[in-house]
């Protein structure tokens, strides 16, 4: 504090003391009743820290507060004392709870309707209802059936004008989300529970920097290297702190296969890989080759140490040597041909049987009066497969002799003749059938069977599915609703297109084209459509009453006709702009989304406490003000000077202690209301003690001022009173004046002034002779006045014309520049605006 003293007393700088009291009584103002509610969620998070989600309660509490609360079904407002409900899903709005009722039975009335014409399930499992605001579905078990708060702890709560309306008043107590384990330390109150403000000491996602945070973000990322080990146990990630399994090892390097014959190029990821070679190592036995592709570990035993058959495998050797060959038995072979029908006739033997079945069939025409002896020809495809030689059939026909023997010129030309085998159509499960000429079964209508099929539906009905018959051709597709979930939280209304059996080739026919006679709505075994429910869609501003009505699927975001609305840094003012997507950071970086809100320019308008007349000197912020660092003046009680403190320090002084700090600490400079006298206390606030008391001596005297004596001030003041006259009436200078009365010397006295005063005029008058010589009339000293003050007055009115043209001048280049550069600044810019669209 800096005080400092002037001799005089400025009304132009000076403050009154009646400002400073009108600024300090409008400190006193009503508190908000959000303040108590949000009361036990700042003590921990901190007024200034606090996250967005309370401004999205405060607007719903100063809906309801006011009044301002209607329910959406029958648009009438919601008063304090009628019973209601709240959605607990997405929208937290507030309806009616006999309006709700009658939305929710009607609701799912009308889903279960729908759910029995479309498939066998009780209407109770398949009945849904949703919210009239934001289409969230709610089972039918859940229709409100009676009135609670907002907590859902107290059944009916009473009206109290004093508490929040629809609510307890007491604290929350509901679990925060994500499962933290903490509950919402607000009052009972609507919308959603804000996220934990709670701190706690947590880990990276990678682990390596412990740090301090609120347990609704305690998931962060440090920015750093991740530097985890990967899968591979050689290198590490080298991604940035992230959450989740780290990605596959992507080094490049020259790896081995399994069994090491071949080396590539691959990523470290890949490492593991087969080659095409054969593996053609030793076996244990030191004898044979492994015949496996490539592949890691031992190659095992020599599967000829084991039991030995002959070729046939009749017959069983034991004790044998993997390079001996086991013994013929001299049976008949008995191996079925590559024709699959029939067998090998030759006696046991090594190597392959004969690849053509030469065992000679009889073929039949189509009215069966001609018949022919051909024989069986089977093709067969040889290929390798992972290095081992493998065999295929590749197709089967009846030839004649002359076919099988010699080349394919001596066959017989023309159309062949028909095929004489008969084909039995039977369904799967073989009870039902018939036999059909070959050639014909694809005309013939599939057997119809009383038995149930077998074959387990592969969609997700197969528990609640209806059985059907056994049938020849695939399975008939499911007819229930696919009710298959999306990530979104709805479930699919098609019907079932999930997987379904593939149908037998032995059981298939070739069905007729014929043109069908409605589309089906999705290809049986693909995924479901996007999801086609209708939500009610929030602005990229999260206005609460700018929502759209849009499909789920659709993710297109759209700005509303309101303001933004969101508080800026200040914390005091709001933004203005029209409805933006906000600048957000995620927890492993930060990324823009949108466009910032704009920046606050305003002057500080708080009040400053303690309550002072100056503003603020700095822009709007948050928090507290800074002292405040004004001089402001202030005079001494009684006058004599001024003292200067500085405003922080003057106004939070008690009113005793400025009373004494103002006091000049010298004698009062004040005069006495009843005397010429100034009061002989020091430096006091309010009036002088007893004015009336003064003890200084005053001179008094007659009416001639002849007589004179000393008498005390009081006693003058007396003298006055008794003479029925006020002291305050007596001049300075008449003060004391007749209060003694005149005698005989004071009228000897008069007589002798008298005298002297005649003499005294009577010398003046002879002095005072007129003089002629120099003598100049009075008109003609004004007329010289005059024209000096004519030459005078011609030179300024010279130098105010000049002033004034140069002021014109001036005037009119600067409206000039100001019209062209403005009128070139409107040319950029508009150039700057059609360059950014």
């Amino acid at each position: 504090m800096t005080s400092t003293t002037t001799p005089y007393l400025s009304s132009s700088d000076s403050d009154s003391d009646a400002d400073a009291t009108d600024g300090a009584a409008e400190n006193h103002r009503h508190t908000d009743l959000s303040a108590a509610i949000f009361r036990s969620y700042t003590d921990i998070a901190g007024a200034s820290s606090a996250p967005p989600d309370l401004a999205k309660i405060q607007s719903f509490l100063t809906s309801s507060r006011s009044g301002a609360l209607s329910c959406l079904i029958c648009l009438e407002r919601i008063r304090p004392s009628d019973p209601t409900w709240s959605c607990t899903s997405l929208c937290f709005a507030v309806f009616h709870l006999v309006c709700i009722q009658g939305w929710a039975r009607q609701a799912s009335d009308l889903s279960a309707a729908r759910a029995v014409s479309r498939a066998a399930v009780s209407p109770d499992h398949l009945a849904f209802w949703n919210c009239p605001k934001c289409r969230s579905n709610y089972p039918k078990s859940l229709i409100p059936k009676s009135y609670t708060c907002y907590c859902g702890k107290i059944e009916n709560p009473p009206h109290d004008p004093w508490i929040l309306p629809h609510s307890c008043g007491e604290i929350c107590n509901r679990p925060l989300k994500r499962d933290c384990g903490h509950i919402c330390l607000l009052l009972c109150h609507p919308g959603p529970c804000p996220a934990c403000p709670k701190f706690v000491r947590t880990r990276c996602f990678c682990g390596r920097v412990e740090d301090v945070k609120r347990c609704g973000f305690k998931n962060f990322s440090c920015n750093g290297i991740c530097s985890k080990l990967l899968d591979c146990g050689t290198h590490k990630c080298a991604e940035i702190c992230h959450d989740g399994e780290c990605p596959p090892c992507r080094a490049r390097g020259v790896y081995k296969c399994q069994c090491g014959k071949v080396e590539e190029e691959r990523d470290c990821c890949e490492r593991n890989f087969r080659c095409v070679v054969a593996c053609e190592k030793l076996l244990g036995c030191g004898k044979h080759l492994c015949e496996r592709g490539c592949h890691s570990g031992h190659c095992g035993q020599c599967p000829l140490q084991e039991k030995r058959t002959c070729p046939c495998g009749k017959r069983v050797h034991e004790g044998m040597a993997c390079d001996v060959a086991p013994p013929l038995c001299g049976a008949t072979c008995d191996k079925k041909l590559q024709c699959g029908m029939h067998r090998c006739p030759e006696r046991c033997h090594r190597g392959p049987c004969i690849e053509t079945c030469r065992l000679v069939v009889t073929k039949s025409c189509k009215c069966g009066s001609l018949k022919k002896q051909n024989r069986f020809l089977v093709f067969k495809i040889w290929h390798v497969k992972e290095s081992v030689r493998e065999c295929a059939i590749v197709g089967a026909m009846l030839v004649s002799a002359a076919a099988v023997m010699g080349t394919a010129r001596h066959v017989r030309r023309g159309v062949c003749a028909p095929c004489p085998v008969m084909v039995t159509i039977s369904c799967l499960c073989g009870e039902t059938h018939f036999e059909v000429p070959c050639g014909t079964e694809k005309d013939q209508k599939p057997p119809k069977c009383s038995k149930l099929c077998h074959i387990a539906p592969l969609c997700r009905h197969g528990p609640i599915c209806k059985p059907h018959k056994c049938h020849y051709g695939a399975c008939p597709p499911c007819r229930l609703v696919c009710d298959e979930e999306y990530q979104c939280g709805h479930k699919c209304k098609l019907r079932c297109h999930g997987p379904k059996p593939p149908p037998n080739p032995e059981y298939t026919l070739k069905p007729k084209k014929k043109k069908s006679s409605h589309q089906s709505e999705v290809t049986p075994g693909s995924p479901c459509p996007p999801c086609p429910e209708l939500v009610w869609r929030p602005c990229v501003g999260h206005h609460i009453t700018a929502e759209r009505m849009m499909v789920c699927s659709d993710r297109a975001e759209f700005p509303c006709d309101n303001l933004c609305g969101n508080l800026l840094p200040c914390g005091n003012h709001y933004c203005t702009k029209t409805c933006h997507a906000l600048r957000s950071s995620s927890l492993s970086g930060q990324y823009d989304r949108g466009k910032p809100c704009e920046e606050c320019y305003l002057p500080c308008q708080k009040e400053r406490h303690p309550a002072c007349p100056h503003l603020c000197p700095l822009q709007c912020h948050s928090g507290e003000c800074p002292p405040c660092k004004v001089l402001i003046k202030r005079s001494c009680h009684c006058g004599s000077m001024v003292h200067v403190f500085e405003c922080i320090y003057y106004n939070s002084l008690p009113e005793k202690e400025q009373m004494t700090v103002r006091s000049c600490g010298g004698p009062c400079h004040r005069k006495l209301p009843y005397c010429t006298h100034l009061c002989p206390e020091k430096c006091h606030p309010s009036q002088c003690p007893s004015p009336e008391k003064c003890a200084k001596k005053i001179i008094v005297r007659c009416r001639c001022q002849t007589l004179k004596m000393e008498w005390l001030c009081q006693d003058v003041q007396a003298a006055y009173r008794n003479a029925g006259s006020d002291p305050q009436d007596a001049s300075k200078f008449q003060f004391g004046v007749g209060l003694l009365p005149c005698n005989s010397d004071c009228r000897s006295k008069a007589k002798v002034a008298d005298m002297e005063l005649q003499l005294r005029k009577s010398k003046i008058a002879e002095k005072t002779e007129p003089v002629t010589e120099n003598y100049v009339p009075k008109r003609r000293k004004r007329r010289k006045h005059v024209q000096e003050d004519k030459e005078t007055s011609r030179l300024q009115k010279i130098i105010a014309t000049l002033r004034r043209l140069l002021l014109l001048a001036i005037v009119v280049l600067s409206l000039v520049a100001s019209a062209y550069y403005g009128y070139k600044g409107l040319l950029w810019l508009s150039d700057w605006m059609n360059e950014v669209e």
